[in-house]
């Protein structure tokens, strides 16, 4: 069974492209969210094997969601998405819970391990 993922960021364009590369690696995309409120609710509801979160986000941010995510299921596996010089943050991040982290832009090959490394 293909494992099922949650796509968090606020740019459409970020999402397509995380949904792309993971499309065509055999993961189930089971929804999408555009801030940190969306992506807790999409939780609750689609319960998915991991999420990818991006860290600055309206609403509430990403380090913010993985821990209300983390309230409600303390096994949730998350891997962050970050740009860079957002160092604080994703070490913020990584002390919550997140199981590792993305750079953009993407590169297919580095969001399939950190993914596969998060379900491992």
């Amino acid at each position: 069974m293909s494992k099922s993922v949650l796509i968090v960021d606020d740019a459409a364009f970020m999402r397509m492209m995380i949904k792309d590369i993971l499309s065509k690696n055999g993961f189930e995309v089971v929804g999408e969210a555009a801030n940190g409120k969306e992506a807790v609710e999409k939780y609750k509801e689609l319960t998915p094997d991991l999420v990818t979160m991006d860290i600055t986000m309206p609403e509430m941010d990403g380090v913010q969601a993985l821990q209300e995510i983390k309230k409600i299921d303390d096994s949730a596996k998350v891997v962050m998405c970050s740009a860079m010089g957002q160092q604080a943050m994703v070490i913020e991040a990584i002390q919550n819970g997140a199981k590792d982290f993305i750079v953009k832009p993407f590169q297919g090959e580095r969001v399939l391990e950190a993914i596969q490394k998060a379900l491992s």
